[in-house]
């Protein structure tokens, strides 16, 4: 903290006294309200409107004042207060009016991307390709976000963590998009994309933060919405999901379940060039969709000023798949020699349960807020998978098996955390400041059996136990400060500590690590005047390895390939560089310059001796990552909305001397544009486009990716019914191909298409009441009341 207050320290010398605030409705910031400053007699003496983040300053001499703020479709909002010193009243929160809730006319629809001053927000409700589908797809729809190999990362930064209503979820790759996949779209409000979150939330994560904001209901109403979907790929599925919101009084309640049964296609192929031939890998599978989710939340406002809650979220997944590898090996004429060919099913089962209890509490009518949370996290994954590897001549007569086995693997993560946080305005700034304490073990069984003879005999050699463990404790401290009309700063300390324990029965090997971070923040705001707002903001942040990532246990993919992990493996640290300049509040630039230290990732080696392929994961490179953005937002008509991005994405790599390989760099183009045509109030026609150039980066080289959806919306019955159609990719071309790297003189070039093309049909059936009968209360000043989040 003592930092912070001397960076702020040069801006306590003003000449006036300075009135400071926020104002927000529905937990949302709003802009162009109305701030008056009178004297108590009602003469006007200063006023304004706030800007995009809800804030607004004023200033004026010492005395006695009356402060109304107003916004149409609001009451007011007065309190009278004396200034003597430079005052910051925190947040307002305005309440819409009778009239305002029984209105039927929509004045003005939120945009489907908007960007706020730190984050870019994916309005979903108004997404026609987000409807029906989950929240992964709704995810894949943000600009700027790619989600490839089981991976969520963002443009210009990397491996992104992800949030569901402000709370970490604590997965990665393939386990994490199975969890996300079980949440409906519909149940989501918006997508927050913040590409360097402030000193509050958490360090992990080198690509940022994204975060899943769920729908909540109106004030004094409850609304039932009812989702059916049909999919269709090379298979087809069906989903269904029922959302129910009640708000009443000091109650408000949310309930929705869902459920879904499918297959799709799943393709893959991979070329290895050894010096004896290529070898040629095609997979095929048929992989099940089935999956069945609940959520539970439910808050209490037990005063004017306290209110606690429950979340609860649970959810199981059965993406089970029959599985066809066919692995031909050719000679250096080019001639088939003979071909490999891995047939099994993969049993797989996936659930997990999510707990929050929660207290927002006011402390006093100046803006002091205490908020603590506490949550529990439990994931189970099994899977049970048997298959037999044979080798046949080039005219498919039988030669040999050579595999016959079943691998049965059980992983059980738990996490728990306990988090404090406090907004502490103060006179000359606004403070806040927190802590955090979590654990997590995982526990991770692997047994191999040989069935080659018919009876399954445990192979000790290729089964392992691992246990691993992680305690982190983290405080943090954050303050803003306006210095003038033009000039703003906030600058924040977090600090993370952080003990593990790996454990490797089999291996009989221990590995420990401890380590003690600090996480600066600092953002500089600039508004020349009401058309221009500049931010230069810095962060340092974290990518902590996957718990899975950690085994050095081998778990083999087949007779000739295998994956291990690295218990030696070390967290990565990111430092992010980035200048922002909006003009008119439609056109962003984007500036950003990024270096990673200690970057780790899959390392494909393959032995030319043996022909057998290893993945293993290693810290081996320092990125320098840069790039410049574009952003416009605009109504070309009344009824078209366009969003556009542009990147220009250049990196340069060094790599560590035992990766022998050569680093590649290059630059990278790409582009997306969303469109919304309002045909008319009830139809919604939707083209959304994107495209990735290849680029050369690091250890690896990729092509080309694009993609055009098509989608369509129409509102029946008074908008009670919805009907939407939805193409996705349209050309089948938005998937992972020459995905290409060079290790040891070998070769290889993968290739990934888990069905990205997509016909789907869904309805929505809404229903509710907006006029329940409510207790009449006085509720004083507006700021003293706050609804639960």
């Amino acid at each position: 903290m003592t930092l912070i207050l001397l960076c702020l320290m040069p801006a306590l010398a003003t000449a006036q006294v300075r009135l400071s605030g926020k104002v927000q409705k529905k937990e949302e910031a709003l802009a162009w309200a109305n701030v008056m400053l009178a004297t108590p007699q009602g003469q006007l003496v200063t006023g304004a409107v706030t800007k995009a983040d809800g804030s607004f300053e004023l200033n004026a001499g010492k005395g006695q004042y009356r402060l109304t703020i107003s916004f149409l479709g609001y009451a007011n909002w007065q309190k009278e207060i004396y200034l003597e010193q430079d005052t910051a009243i925190g947040v307002v929160s305005l309440r819409p009016t009778p009239e305002a809730l029984t209105a039927v006319t929509v004045v003005s629809p939120k945009k489907l991307i908007e960007y706020r001053p730190d984050r870019l927000v994916l309005n979903v409700e108004n997404s026609v390709v987000a409807t029906g589908g989950n929240a992964i797809q709704a995810i894949s729809a943000a600009p700027g976000i790619v989600v490839q190999q089981n991976a969520i990362s963002m443009l210009g930064k990397g491996a992104a963590r992800v949030m569901v209503d402000g709370r970490i979820v604590e997965l990665a790759g393939e386990d994490l998009v199975r969890f996300l996949e079980s949440i409906p779209a519909g149940d989501i409000q918006r997508i927050e994309v913040m590409a360097n979150p402030p000193a509050q939330y958490e360090a992990g994560g080198d690509g940022g933060l994204i975060n899943i904001v769920l729908k909540k209901g109106l004030n004094n109403a409850w609304k039932n919405a009812t989702t059916l979907a049909y999919d269709q790929n090379s298979y087809a599925g069906w989903s269904l999901s029922n959302t129910f919101l009640y708000n009443k009084n000091k109650w408000r309640v949310s309930l929705s379940g869902s459920g879904k049964l499918g297959d799709r296609k799943v393709m893959q192929g991979l070329t290895t060039s050894y010096a004896s031939g290529p070898w040629l890998l095609d997979y095929t599978g048929r992989q099940k969709e089935n999956n069945l989710s609940g959520r539970m939340t439910l808050d209490y406002e037990l005063t004017r000023h306290t209110s606690i809650g429950v979340h609860y979220l649970v959810n199981t997944t059965d993406p089970d798949s029959r599985d066809r590898v066919r692995n031909q090996v050719f000679n250096t004429n080019g001639g088939l020699d003979s071909f490999l060919l891995n047939t099994g099913y993969r049993n797989v089962h996936t659930g997990s349960q999510t707990f929050n209890g929660h207290l927002v509490s006011k402390l006093d009518s100046a803006g002091r807020k205490l908020s603590v949370d506490v949550d529990y996290f439990r994931y189970n994954s099994l899977l049970d998978n048997n298959f037999a590897a044979a080798t046949f001549t080039p005219n498919g007569q039988f030669l040999r098996t050579d595999q016959s086995a079943r691998n049965v693997s059980n992983q059980h993560i738990d996490n728990g955390s306990v988090r404090v946080d406090m907004e502490h305005p103060l006179p000359f700034m606004v403070l806040g400041y927190g802590a955090k304490w979590s654990t997590t073990r995982s526990e991770g069984d692997i047994r191999y059996f040989n069935t080659i003879t018919g009876t399954p005999v445990l192979d000790p050699k290729r089964s392992d136990e691992f246990v691993y463990r992680e305690n982190n404790q983290a405080i943090y401290v954050n303050g803003s400060k306006a210095i003038n009309k033009k000039w703003t700063l906030q600058a924040g300390l977090r600090l993370e500590n952080t003990q593990t324990t790996g454990r490797s029965k089999t291996l009989e090997q221990t590995t420990r690590n401890n380590y003690l971070k600090l996480f600066p923040t600092v953002y500089v705001g600039y508004e020349p005047g009401n058309d221009h707002s500049f931010v230069l903001n810095y962060g340092r942040r974290i990518n902590r390895p996957g718990f899975t990532l950690l085994n050095p246990f081998r778990s083999y993919i087949n007779s000739t390939s295998y994956s291990e992990g690295n218990p030696f493996l070390q967290p990565a640290f990111s430092d992010n560089f980035e200048l922002t300049h909006v003009y008119k509040g439609a056109l962003r630039t984007n500036l950003f310059f990024n270096i990673t230290t200690g970057g780790f990732g899959p390392v494909f080696t393959s032995n030319p001796q043996t022909n057998t392929l290893v993945i293993s994961r290693q810290n081996y490179f320092k990125e320098y990552y840069y790039g410049i953005g574009e952003s416009y937002s605009m109504s070309i008509t009344p009824w078209w909305q366009s969003q556009s991005t542009v990147y220009l994405l250049g990196s340069k790599n060094r790599f560590a001397d035992q990766i022998n390989a050569i680093p590649l760099s290059g630059l990278q183009l790409y582009l997306s544009t969303n469109n919304t045509i309002s045909f008319s109030s009830a139809t919604k026609f939707q083209v959304d486009y994107m495209y990735s150039s290849p680029v050369k980066r690091g250890l690896y080289s990729v092509g080309y990716m694009s993609g055009l959806n098509i989608g369509l919306k129409q509102n029946l019955l008074g908008n009670k019914l919805t009907a939407s159609l939805l193409v996705n990719d349209v050309f089948n071309t938005a998937w992972l191909k020459d995905y290409t790297s060079t290790v040891n003189g070998i070769k290889q070039v993968y290739k990934e298409n888990n069905s990205s093309r997509f016909f789907r049909l869904s309805l929505v059936y809404q229903f509710g009441n907006n006029k329940i009968n409510v207790k009449q209360r006085n509720f004083g000043n507006e700021e003293d009341r706050k609804r639960a989040n």
